[in-house]
């Protein structure tokens, strides 16, 4: 497939796992693939996750690819299943997605709450309370929990990646990620989701992204991912060909990771390896998902 043309629009959302109706984590920007620099999308009050939701099922522009800031699916390779030691038979992403959907269905705004008090499911996360039993993969060779086999690659590119089954500190990753699940569940038959599904030929796409590859090549090191004056992001817009934004000062993380990453899209989404990385084999794929850019 040539990728070289195939998007019109590139989307980056910094997405959050908070409590509430709104979460002030949540960042939305836009860059055109004719040129300009990428424009923070504002709304109201601000975001909540199902007003992304709203805008990914019925209001996404023709020809966009959309990447967001959570991880798709949990770790499988390394221990043979998403829960080893559970019954329940999940043979692909989309499979985990429709089970957390439905254990949370009762939950308002995407909650993820229900699925990791659920009994069967308890034992895989860590949070500020407990560490569960099967948080650890006996294959492991770390201690920060398990990872999938993208969350490997990032940390071998230069970057901090944590599990999704973890649920404390400041870096925790699970809640966002289940609750993007239950979004992609929703989005199922909408908006294909790279790799669980293959690359149409035409059309919008969603793509898992982690903003910290896109600081990464744009000069910026894993311990200085965040930019929080408009003059850092400019500087790292300009790395990557981008035109800057305007303004000046102090600017929010969510926001600055957004309008970078969206960049970013628009300059790597054309490079036909992005889509063919080491290691992405079509098991992986269908279980694991990958994260665009890491290679």
């Amino acid at each position: 497939m040539n990728v070289t043309d195939r998007f019109d629009h590139f989307v980056a959302i910094d997405w959050s796992g908070a409590k509430g109706a709104k979460q002030k984590g949540i960042a939305v920007a836009i860059a055109d693939a004719g040129g300009g620099p990428p424009v923070l999308v504002e709304r109201g009050k601000g975001w909540g996750r199902e007003d992304v939701l709203v805008i990914l099922r019925d209001d996404l522009p023709d020809d966009t690819l959309v990447g967001v800031d959570l991880g798709i699916s949990l770790p499988h390779a390394d221990c043979g299943a998403f829960f080893p030691a559970n019954d329940v038979l999940l043979p692909h992403a989309p499979a985990l997605w429709a089970l957390i959907d439905d254990i949370c269905s009762h939950e308002a705004n995407l909650g993820a709450q229900a699925f990791v008090d659920h009994p069967s499911y308890r034992p895989y996360f860590r949070d500020g309370s407990d560490t569960g039993a099967h948080f650890f993969c006996d294959n492991a060779d770390h201690r920060r929990g398990r990872f999938r086999v993208t969350e490997q690659v990032q940390a071998s590119m230069g970057c901090k990646p944590y599990s999704n089954f973890n649920l404390v500190g400041a870096a925790q990753v699970g809640k966002s990620s289940l609750t993007g699940m239950r979004m992609l569940h929703q989005l199922r038959g909408r908006l294909p989701v790279w790799p669980v599904d293959p690359l149409p030929p035409s059309g919008s796409a969603l793509v898992e992204i982690y903003t910290s590859l896109a600081a990464l090549e744009a000069g910026r090191s894993a311990g200085r991912a965040k930019m929080r004056t408009v003059e850092e992001l400019n500087t790292a817009l300009t790395v990557l060909g981008s035109p800057a934004v305007s303004g000046s000062g102090a600017i929010d993380d969510h926001a600055s990771d957004a309008l970078l990453t969206a960049a970013w899209l628009r300059k790597v989404a054309g490079e036909r390896e992005r889509w063919a990385p080491r290691g992405l084999t079509d098991e992986i794929a269908r279980t694991e998902g990958w994260t665009f850019g890491a290679f």
